[in-house]
C-alpha cells in the first residue's frame, strides 16, 4: 500500500536548485536531516527529485508517494476485553483506536519498576541516534533532541519480567522484541513525526530486515507524569496520548505477508513526541519484529 507524505514545493525546489548547481545528494540529505526531516524521508525526497531530473519527468507536487504494503491486520485492534491478564498483574484498557490499530493501557508498570528503569538507564544515557541513510551509521541528530540507551534483551530480572509482560499483552513471542530502549526528554525536547517501521532505502535497514524481519508494532511505556506537553501524537488521525506513569501505548503498523517481503507500514502510524513544556519525560520503548530479532553483529 503506498504511503503519501507531504513534500512542500519550496523544499522540492530547494533540492532541485542545489542539485542543478552540482551539490552532492548526500549533503542535501544531511541538511534536511539537520532541519528535522526523518532520515528515510529525507533520502526519499532527494531520490525523487534526482529521478525526475534525470528522466526529465515532472517534479513531485506537494506530496511524495512511497511504495509499501500493509498487513490486513494493521487496521483493527487485536482484542476487545476491558482488562488483560499477565502472569503478574491485571492491566486495564483505557482506549482503543481502529487506525492505526492502537490500545492505551494502564497499570502496565508499577512505580518501583519505573524508578528501577530510570535509575539503571540514567548513567548509560547518550545523545539519541538515528541511522544516516547514506552511510548506514548511527549518528546524533538534533531533530529528536533526547537522550537514550538500550538494555540488552533479557539483561536482568526486571527486564525479563517486563518483556514477558509485553509479549503477553501484544500476543507475540518474547524473542521477537528488540532491546528495550529508554528515552529521556528534558524540557523543550521533542521527537518530530516519523514511522517506526523500516524503509529499505539504505544498507543498514536492508541488512536489519534481512536478519530480523520488519518491525510490526511499537509498545511505549510512560515512566513518569509530565506536568505539561510531551504527548505522543498521531498527526494523520488527530489523536494524542498524555504521558502518565505506568501507562503504555501499543500500536501496530503491519508487515508484508510474503516470505522475505521487506515492505511494511500503515501510513496512519505516523507519530511524534510533542515538546515537553514543563518538567521532563521518560519512556521505555519496545519495537517488535515479525520474526526472531537478531542484533547487528550477532
Amino acid at each position: 500500500m503506498p504511503i503519501t507524505v507531504k513534500f512542500s514545493n519550496p523544499v522540492r525546489d530547494w533540492i532541485a536548485h542545489n542539485l542543478d548547481r552540482g551539490a552532492d545528494g548526500r549533503d542535501i540529505v544531511r541538511e534536511l536531516m539537520s532541519n528535522g526531516t526523518q532520515p528515510d524521508l529525507a533520502n526519499a525526497m532527494v531520490n525523487a527529485v534526482i529521478h525526475a531530473l534525470r528522466h526529465r519527468g515532472p517534479l513531485p507536487d506537494g506530496k511524495l508517494v512511497l511504495e509499501t504494503e500493509t498487513s490486513p491486520a494493521a487496521g483493527r485492534p487485536r482484542r476487545e476485553a476491558s482488562t488483560m491478564e499477565t502472569e503478574d498483574r491485571r492491566v486495564r484498557v483505557l482506549a482503543r483506536l481502529s487506525r492505526p490499530a492502537a490500545t492505551l493501557l494502564s497499570n502496565v508498570l508499577g512505580d518501583e519498576e519505573c524508578e528501577q528503569l530510570i535509575s539503571a538507564a540514567r548513567p548509560r544515557l547518550r545523545p539519541s541516534l538515528v541511522v544516516d541513510p547514506i552511510t548506514g551509521l548511527d549518528v546524533a541528530k538534533d531533530h529528536r533532541s533526547s537522550w537514550g540507551m538500550f538494555f540488552r534483551p533479557g539483561e536482568n530480572a526486571v527486564i525479563q519480567a517486563i518483556e514477558r509482560r509485553i509479549a503477553r499483552l501484544i500476543d507475540r513471542p518474547v524473542d521477537h522484541g528488540e532491546g528495550l530502549q529508554i528515552l529521556h526528554y528534558p524540557t523543550g525536547a521533542e521527537s518530530t513525526p516519523h514511522f517506526d517501521f523500516l524503509m529499505p532505502v539504505n544498507e543498514a535497514n536492508r541488512a536489519s530486515i534481512a536478519r530480523s524481519g520488519q518491525r510490526v508494532c511499537t509498545f511505549i511505556m510512560y515512566l513518569n507524569d509530565v506536568p505539561a506537553g510531551g504527548e505522543t501524537t498521531f498527526p494523520e488521525v488527530g489523536w494524542s496520548v498524555v504521558p502518565r506513569r505506568g501507562h503504555a501505548l501499543h500500536f501496530e503498523y503491519g508487515t508484508g505477508v510474503r516470505p522475505g517481503d521487506p515492505a511494511a507500514g500503515d501510513p496512519a502510524s505516523l507519530h511524534a513526541g510533542a515538546p515537553v513544556l514543563q518538567g521532563e519525560k521518560w519512556i521505555a520503548t519496545k519495537w517488535v519484529r515479525d520474526r526472531v530479532f537478531v542484533p547487528r553483529g550477532a
